[in-house]
């Protein structure tokens, strides 16, 4: 996979951002964006000026917080695993259009605490050029926290980012998108570790089909399972049919439907208004504002 000349001077670009962070943290998830921004940081810094932060929670797949780990391992990359409690937030548990602005709060919030006793100047996170194209309330509380962006300052997009890991030999490189188990749950529906438990081991049990990119979206009584377009095929024979409904109906579903629209990253955002949708990422902060003002106790 060729790096494009532009790509090139953005990727040199980025070490001149991230030399300009001082000691910094990296919020690290395990995805493609952030694995490569700890790299990169990692190279830029070195292990004394640098450390990757994975927050667990109830709403991290085991399996993603395993793997995680393993690569910063295989790199030697600093890893610091620590806790948050999106969970006790009434705000996150009622799981409106905001859930995504709680969870990055509460997560920058920890960060910034264990960034002040351990004596680090900034904190960094892996959003792209790409992002700003969807709705992501988690960029709101980012900019709130005075976190860094080194790939969007950059000027990097996925794609980009993708060939850059690709040319530096990591291998996730070409890991599919992800997000936290929360995401999977419908607006509205309140999160619950019960509920997260059920996608995860829904996800797992997809997993072990050989499936590699799929969601198991949880709407009550009803899954939705979203399976990549390549992959639909098998998904759709009456043997897989029967293996879906077997697991599903095991986890407590009463309804298993096969979405034939196939995989789609933020899908149960379309469930969401279009004004609410409308605002995005550059002017959510006046959403949330609102929320505030509507809900003061939360």
């Amino acid at each position: 996979m060729p790096v494009a000349a532009t790509t090139v001077s953005k990727r040199e670009l980025l070490d001149t951002k991230i030399r300009a962070l001082g000691r910094t943290l990296v919020a690290y998830s395990g995805g493609v964006d952030s694995a490569f921004l700890a790299w990169a940081t990692y190279k830029a810094l070195g292990s004394s000026d640098m450390l990757a932060v994975i927050a667990d929670s109830p709403s991290l797949a085991r399996t993603h917080l395993t793997e995680a780990v393993v690569f910063v391992r295989e790199q030697g990359i600093p890893l610091e695993v620590i806790n948050t409690s999106e969970l006790d937030r009434a705000e996150y548990i009622r799981n409106d259009a905001s859930r995504c602005f709680h969870c990055k709060d509460e997560l920058f919030t920890v960060m910034e605490a264990f960034r002040a006793t351990h004596g680090f100047d900034s904190i960094a996170y892996g959003v792209n050029v790409d992002d700003q194209g969807d709705f992501r309330p988690g960029q709101v509380a980012a900019r709130q926290h005075h976190v860094a962006a080194p790939l969007l300052e950059a000027g990097l997009t996925k794609q980009e980012i993708r060939e850059l890991a690709h040319s530096a030999n990591l291998q996730v490189w070409d890991k599919p998108a992800s997000a936290c188990l929360s995401s999977r749950i419908e607006y509205g529906r309140p999160v619950t570790r019960e509920a997260l438990s059920t996608v995860e081991r829904g996800e797992d049990a997809i997993r072990a089909l050989g499936f590699r990119q799929f969601r198991v979206r949880h709407h009550g009584e009803i899954v939705r399972l979203e399976i990549a377009g390549d992959e639909l095929p098998r998904a759709l024979s009456s043997t897989m049919a029967a293996e879906f409904t077997r697991i599903f109906k095991a986890l407590g579903f009463k309804f298993v439907t096969l979405d034939l629209e196939g995989f789609r990253s933020g899908s149960m955002n379309s469930l969401l208004p279009a004004q609410q949708l409308s605002r995005k990422t550059g002017s959510a902060d006046a959403s949330l504002h609102l929320e505030s003002a509507q809900n003061p106790h939360g």
